[in-house]
């Protein structure tokens, strides 16, 4: 599994990293924790608001800080 953490590196994309790497570990799975701070990048997924939260490269949330239950479910695969 890869989660991608999309933003620039400002407090609420390290915010929802954190969320993420806790999410993670509550959920017990093996997943490939990244950053991606490049502005193309990120607009390849079509993300007008950071921080943006992708799973195996499907945007779960854009424009706010996901909590790490509500992360942890999707990691789960809950809706």
């Amino acid at each position: 599994m890869k989660i991608k953490v999309l933003g620039t590196g400002c407090p609420k994309c390290k915010k929802l990293y954190s969320e993420a790497e806790k999410a993670i570990a509550e959920a017990g799975v093996s997943a490939e924790l990244e950053k991606v701070e490049n502005i193309d990048d990120i607009m390849n997924y079509g993300v007008m608001m950071t921080p943006a939260l992708v799973i195996d490269e499907e945007v779960k949330a854009s424009g706010r800080v996901a909590s790490w239950s509500e992360i942890a479910k999707w990691i789960k695969g809950g809706a």
